[in-house]
């Protein structure tokens, strides 16, 4: 009797007396938090820190383009210019995306507006070039200049050879940015 009693009590007591529906008060133990995976989650939750904005960098070295793309847009809509250069970079290129030059000068031009030097230095050629932007040569070169200044090197290198861009871009490259009209 004894031990039915006992064996009676530990089953009313135990976790599976808990209801279907009913909420774990103990939350989730050992939660998936050091992975890719959810940092992804996160950030498409809207969270973003330093940590969480430089996963994009190696997801997308991982070639995960898709999601870098999701860790680096929450990270640029909170402020964070190097996720908004990292966007220009995949947008420039068609990762996790379309092709879209006219996406990657904004972003660019956002980090450029926000003081970031790398920022400046890609709008500058942007504006340089006229891709994804209206041709604005002069513009440019100061914004080229400012991220010189700054102490950025290959904006400096880019200055010291007259804004030859061969000087920091491939030639390959120059059917890229050819005018399109």
């Amino acid at each position: 009797m004894r031990i039915f009693a006992l064996s009676a009590a530990l089953i009313l007591l135990s976790p599976m007396s808990v209801q279907a529906g009913d909420v774990d008060p103990g939350g989730t133990l050992n939660p998936d938090e050091m992975t890719w995976q959810s940092v992804v989650e996160r950030a498409a939750q809207g969270e973003s820190s330093m940590v969480i904005c430089a996963t994009g960098y190696m997801l997308t070295k991982q070639g995960d383009h898709t999601a870098a793309r999701t860790v680096f847009e929450t990270c640029a809509a909170d402020g964070f210019t190097g996720a908004m250069t990292w966007m220009s970079q995949l947008d420039n290129n068609g990762l996790g995306g379309v092709y879209d030059p006219d996406a990657a000068a904004e972003w660019d031009r956002r980090a450029a507006d926000a003081g970031d030097p790398v920022g400046q230095f890609n709008y500058g050629i942007d504006l340089i070039r006229g891709h994804g932007v209206a041709q604005d040569a002069a513009r440019g070169r100061d914004l080229v200049d400012q991220a010189a200044a700054a102490g950025l090197v290959v904006a400096q290198r880019l200055r010291s050879a007259e804004y030859d861009l061969d000087v920091v871009t491939p030639d390959a490259d120059n059917w890229k940015y050819a005018p399109l009209f």
